[in-house]
C-alpha cells in the first residue's frame, strides 16, 4: 500500500500557512495583551509616571515568566521524549516534578521580591518620582507570582499533551476577565496601581484554576501524588530541556535594565527629564511586541512547513513558504511604519495624556527608535527559519544578535555621544545590523538549498542473515569518529549471520516519517551545547531521537542484530539480552583511517575528528545523562588497533559465543584485557 503524503508536502502553501498561523498568532498576542491592557487603563486613570511604574516593574515579570517557562517548556519536551520512548511513568514524573519545581521556586521569587523590591527597583532603573507607583503594583504582583508561574508552565504541557486549545482558552479567559477588571478596580473603586494589580493577579488566578484542572485531564499520561516528589535528576533534565526559554527572556530582563538606566541618567540631563523616556520607550516597546507576536505567529506557524519540505527536498515549497512569510510580513510592518510615522501622538494618547513634552517624545521615540520596523522583520523570520530546518546554531545567533551583541553596546557608545536621542537611535542601528546579518544567512541557505550534497561511506549495510547465534542477542556499538567501530559492527553483523542497522535505520525512520535520508543523517546526532538555545519547544533533534530510539526498540525486540550509535546502549540499557561495546582508537591511527577511507585532508583530520567525536559526547550527555566515554556503560571496551579491525571483530565474537548473554561488565571486560 502506498504511503499517503502528509499535507504539508502537496497542500497550499497560503492555506497550511492560514491552518498553522492563526491559532499561533492568537496565543503569541494574549501573551503580549496582559500589560498592554494594564499600561491602557493606569494611562488613563493614574496618568504617565503610573505608566512608568509599570515599565519598571516589568522586568521582575520577566524573570517570573523565564523561570516558569524553563520549567514549562523543559516538561513539555521531557513529556513528548518520554512518550517516544514509550515511558509513561517517567513522562508523568516529570510533568509532576516541573509544577513543584515551579511553585517552590515561585514562593521563593515571591518572598524575595516583597523583601527586596525597593532595591530590585532600584536596579531595574526606578527614579523617585516613580517609587511611590512602582512599589504599590510591584508588591501585589509579586504576591501572584506562585499563580502566574504555575499557570505559565502547565501552559507549555496542556499544549505538548496535545490540547493547544484547552491552553490557548485558559489564556484568552484570564485576558478577557484582566480587561473587565482593569477599569472596575482602577475607576470605580479608585484603587489606581494597586487596582491594576489586583486585577491582573486575579485573571491570572483564574487561568491557574483552569490548568490546574487540567492536570486530572491529561490525555496521554496519569498524575499521581508521588509524580510530585522531587528527583534532582528528573530537575536538572527538565532544566536543561528549557534553558532557551531562560537565555531568551534573561536577555530582554538585562536589555531592559540597562535600558532603563540609560534612560534615566540621560534623560535627568535633558530637558526631558527622567520620567518620560522610561515611560515612552516602555510603551513603544510593548507596542512593538504586539506587532512582532503577529509577525513571530505567522513565522512560527510556518514551522512545521518550512521543516517537513526541507526534510523532503521539496525546496521549492520552502522557498515559496518563506517568501509568502516575508510578505506577509512586510504588509504588516509597512503599514505599521507608516502610523509609527505620521500619528505616533494619537498612539501614545491611548495609554493618557501628558505634558508637551511628554508628546514631542513620544513623536520622537516612535519615528527614531522604529526607523528601521520593516527590516526587522527578516531577522525575526530568519530566527524562526533556520531553527525549523535544524540549523540551531544560526537560529541562536540570529536571535540572540540584536539585543545583547549589538543593541547593548549601542546604547552605551550612543547614550554616550547624543544624550538620550542616542538610545533611540540605538534601537535602528541594532535593527539594521540584524538586518544585513539575517539576510546574508537567509539567503546563502536558500541558494544552496539545491546543491545540498552528502558523501556516504562505501560500506553498505547488507549482510547475511544466516542467524548463527543459539540466543536473542543484539549488540550495540558506540565508537569515536575514525576508529573503525562501524567496520567493526559491520564484521560482526557478517560473521554471526545477523542483520547490520546504520544506514538501513535511517532508511527505515525515512519511510516512516517522510524525511529524506539526507535530512535524517545531517541532523540526527548533532545536538551541541548551543543547540539548547534555539527554541522553546522540541527540537528536530529531537523529533528523531524518539523516531530513532522507537525504531531501535522495535527492532531489539524483533530480530537479533548490531546497531550503530545513536545511543542505542542507553536505550536499551533495560534489557538482558544486549551486549554494548565501545570502539576506541589513538589520534595517530583514527588520522590515518580518516583520511585514506573517508578523504578527509590530513592537515584537517584531527580537527574534524575531535569536532565530530564532541558532537557526538554532546549528543550522548544531553539524551541519556552519561558521559559518553564512561567506559562503566559498556560491556566491552577496546581499542580497534591492539590488533586490528579484523581480528578485533573475530574476538568479540568469540566472545559473544561462549560467554552467558547476563556476563558480567567486570567479566567481559578482563576477557578483553586478556
Amino acid at each position: 500500500m502506498e504511503k499517503e503524503e502528509n499535507i504539508l508536502g502537496y497542500e497550499k502553501i497560503g492555506k497550511l500557512i492560514r491552518k498553522f498561523s492563526i491559532p499561533s498568532i492568537i496565543s503569541m498576542l494574549v501573551n503580549s495583551l496582559y500589560n498592554i491592557i494594564d499600561q491602557v487603563f493606569i494611562g488613563q486613570g493614574v496618568g504617565y509616571l503610573g505608566n512608568g511604574a509599570t515599565n519598571i516593574v516589568f522586568p521582575l515579570v520577566v524573570i517570573a515568566t523565564a523561570i516558569s517557562s524553563m520549567f514549562g517548556s523543559g516538561a513539555a519536551s521531557y513529556l513528548s521524549l518520554k512518550l517516544g520512548e514509550k515511558k509513561e511513568k517517567e513522562a508523568s514524573k516529570g510533568v509532576g516534578n516541573a509544577v513543584c519545581a515551579t511553585a517552590i521556586i515561585s514562593i521563593i521569587l515571591c518572598a524575595i521580591s516583597v523583601i527586596f523590591l525597593p532595591q530590585l527597583l532600584q536596579l531595574f532603573g526606578c527614579t523617585e518620582s516613580l517609587k511611590d507607583y512602582a512599589l504599590q503594583y510591584g508588591y501585589i504582583i509579586a504576591i501572584g507570582f506562585p499563580f502566574t508561574m504555575i499557570a505559565t508552565s502547565l501552559s507549555n504541557v496542556i499544549r505538548a499533551d496535545g490540547s493547544p486549545k484547552y491552553s490557548m482558552i485558559s489564556m484568552v479567559s484570564g485576558a478577557i476577565l484582566n480587561t473587565i477588571l482593569d477599569p472596575i478596580f482602577i475607576f470605580v473603586f479608585k484603587l489606581g496601581m494597586s487596582g491594576a494589580a489586583i486585577a491582573t493577579v486575579l485573571s491570572q488566578i483564574v487561568t491557574f484554576i483552569l490548568n490546574i484542572i487540567y492536570l486530572k485531564r491529561f490525555k496521554t499520561i496519569k498524575i499521581k501524588k508521588e509524580d510530585f516528589k522531587l528527583s534532582i535528576k528528573v530537575i536538572r533534565k527538565i532544566s536543561i530541556l528549557g534553558i532557551s526559554s531562560l537565555v531568551s527572556f534573561a536577555s530582554a530582563v538585562i536589555v531592559m535594565s540597562i535600558q532603563n538606566n540609560l534612560l534615566a541618567k540621560y534623560g535627568k540631563a535633558s530637558r526631558f527629564g527622567a520620567e518620560i523616556p522610561i515611560t515612552v520607550l516602555g510603551i513603544v516597546m510593548k507596542i512593538t511586541q504586539i506587532l512582532s507576536s503577529i509577525i513571530l505567529g505567522i513565522a512560527m506557524g510556518a514551522q512545521p512547513i518550512f521543516g517537513y519540505n526541507y526534510g523532503a527536498e521539496k525546496y521549492d515549497r520552502v522557498k515559496e513558504a518563506t517568501t509568502l512569510v516575508l510578505k506577509i510580513n512586510f504588509i504588516i510592518a509597512t503599514i505599521s511604519f507608516i502610523i509609527f510615522q505620521t500619528m505616533p501622538d494619537k498612539l501614545i494618547s491611548i495609554f493618557g495624556s501628558g505634558d508637551a513634552l511628554y508628546t514631542e517624545f513620544a513623536c520622537l521615540a516612535f519615528r527614531i527608535y522604529l526607523l528601521l520596523f520593516i527590516p526587522m522583520i527578516v531577522q525575526l523570520v530568519a530566527g524562526i527559519f533556520f531553527q525549523s530546518i535544524g540549523k540551531s546554531i544560526k537560529s541562536t545567533f540570529i536571535s540572540l544578535s540584536r539585543q545583547i551583541l549589538i543593541l547593548i553596546p549601542a546604547m552605551f557608545i550612543l547614550g554616550n555621544l547624543f544624550g538620550v536621542e542616542g538610545i533611540l537611535y540605538a534601537g535602528p542601528v541594532a535593527d539594521g545590523v540584524a538586518f544585513i546579518l539575517s539576510t546574508i544567512f537567509l539567503v546563502i541557505e536558500l541558494k544552496n538549498m539545491n546543491h545540498i550534497r552528502y558523501q556516504t561511506n562505501s560500506l553498505i549495510d547488507d549482510t547475511s542473515t544466516d542467524n548463527q547465534l543459539s540466543k536473542h542477542i543484539v549488540i550495540t556499538i558506540s565508537r569515536e569518529y575514525g576508529s573503525g567501530g562501524r567496520y567493526i559492527g559491520r564484521l560482526i553483523a557478517d560473521k554471526l549471520g545477523i542483520k547490520f542497522y546504520d544506514k538501513d535505520l535511517v532508511t527505515i525512520v525515512s519511510e516512516k516519517t517522510g524525511l529524506t535520508e539526507e535530512y535524517i543523517e545531517n541532523n540526527e546526532q548533532k545536538r551541541n551545547t548551543l543547540a539548547t538555545l534555539g527554541g522553546n519547544e522540541l527540537t528536530n533533534t529531537d523529533e528523531l531521537f524518539i523516531s530513532e530510539s522507537q525504531e531501535i526498540i522495535e527492532l531489539a525486540n524483533k530480530e537479533s542484530c548490531v546497531i550503530v550509535g545513536r545511543c542505542a546502549d542507553f536505550v536499551l540499557k533495560d534489557r538482558d539480552d544486549v551486549i554494548k561495546i565501545f570502539v576506541y582508537s589513538n589520534m595517530k591511527d583514527k588520522v590515518k583511517r580518516v583520511t585514506e577511507f573517508y578523504g578527509v585532508d590530513k592537515d584537517k583530520a584531527e580537527k574534524e575528528i575531535n569536532k565530530i567525536n564532541k558532537l557526538r559526547a554532546n549528543h550522548y550527555k544531553y539524551y541519556t545523562e552519561r558521559d559518553w566515554k564512561d567506559y562503566s556503560n559498556y560491556d566491552i571496551c577496546i581499542n580497534s588497533d591492539l590488533l586490528g579491525v579484523e581480528r578485533v571483530a573475530d574476538m568479540i565474537c568469540e566472545m559473544i559465543n561462549e560467554s552467558s548473554i547476563n556476563v558480567t561488565t567486570e567479566r567481559l571486560y578482563k576477557n578483553t584485557k586478556k
